[in-house]
């Protein structure tokens, strides 16, 4: 029973690939269902984790994974179709990329560490949810509200702001434990 959290977040990586395909059809609405399959998962695998004390890191890696790789996914459907700007779509690409090449680099020189998200991160994350859940639900025909285009519209920006501003403070901060470290290996702190 401890690897149900697991297999928990593999099916909700399975599920990345149904989600892009109701994207790419214009299927919104059952999109949306999909989303929120994804995201019950999500708090279910956390939940089951914590209480039943069935962490791994297996899972402290595959649950960011799902999370990211339905997101990041989403965002290039959703530019793909135009609903999400394309320099949005690549700054955000951009931003992720830089942050696991980063991970990758820090871990090859100075070995195993634990990277936990900041707050700007998670703050920067909730916003492209909300903005992918946004466009989403405004092109699913389920509810006309007025003044979607003014939300989708200031979302935007703030993703913009959040993206840009996370992904900077990720360098900052690692870019000087990352130094830090190599003067406390060549003995110049």
């Amino acid at each position: 029973m401890h690897h149900l959290p697991n297999i928990i977040t593999l099916l909700r990586i399975l599920l990345v690939v149904p989600v892009v395909m109701l994207l790419l059809d214009a299927r919104y609405a059952e999109a949306l269902i999909l989303f929120a399959v994804a995201g019950v998962s999500d708090g279910l695998d956390g939940f089951l984790a914590r209480f039943f004390h069935w962490q791994s890191r297996l899972g402290s890696i595959l649950d960011p994974l799902a999370d990211k790789l339905l997101l990041v996914c989403a965002f290039l459907a959703l530019g793909w179709q135009g609903l999400i700007p394309t320099p949005l779509v690549a700054v955000v690409l951009l931003r992720d990329l830089v942050i696991v090449l980063g991970a990758l680099a820090f871990h090859l020189r100075f070995g195993r560490y634990e990277m936990s998200p900041s707050w700007l991160s998670k703050a920067n994350t909730l916003c492209q949810i909300l903005l992918v859940l946004t466009v989403v639900f405004a092109h699913s025909g389920l509810l006309v509200v007025p003044a979607m285009d003014t939300l989708i519209g200031a979302l935007i920006d703030i993703v913009w702001l959040t993206t840009l501003v996370s992904g900077g403070h990720y360098v900052w901060v690692w870019g000087r434990r990352a130094l830090q470290l190599s003067r406390q290996e060549t003995g110049h702190e």
